[in-house]
């Protein structure tokens, strides 16, 4: 019995879109106007917090900004969760579990939230590129080196 409480576990138990926001500040005038291509600007965040014992919320969030010279085009904001069982894991993996490989299982999901929102809201589809969550996660590793802060 003791065994089996030591056993590594990682399993998901849910996946859900955690929020979502479409704006188009500045229609139907702008969509009026002579089309040039539009000005994308994409930021990705990823946040993580315990939310029981082993059991953690992964959030994977976009913020697509469109423009066309100054002018807002469209802006989608939206959040992906997932909710892992996480235990038995030295301290050292639970991080990487939680910061690459969590954010990598969320992040398909927000991809095709992004894309089908921008298709509904009658502008071509915006594909958000594949992301390199080790490479994120060892670049904020370092950045909390360097500050003298942990990511625990």
């Amino acid at each position: 019995m003791a065994e089996q409480e030591l056993t590594p576990v990682f399993q998901i138990q849910r996946m859900y879109l955690k929020d979502l926001s479409l704006e188009q500040p500045n229609s139907p005038q702008i969509l009026r106007e002579q089309q040039v291509q539009p000005q994308v600007d994409i930021n990705l965040g990823v946040s993580a917090e315990p939310i029981a014992e082993g059991v953690f919320e992964v959030c994977v969030t976009a913020t697509v900004t469109t423009k066309i010279g100054d002018k807002t085009l469209f802006l989608i904001e939206a959040k992906q969760a997932g909710i892992f069982e996480i235990r038995n894991l030295p301290q050292d993996q639970m991080q990487a579990i939680i910061g690459i490989a969590c954010p990598g299982m969320v992040y398909p999901y927000l991809r095709a939230i992004v894309s089908d929102v921008c298709t509904r809201a009658g502008f071509p589809p915006v594909v958000l590129s594949e992301v390199n969550f080790q490479a994120m996660f060892e670049a904020q590793q370092q950045q909390a080196a360097a500050n003298g802060t942990s990511l625990n």
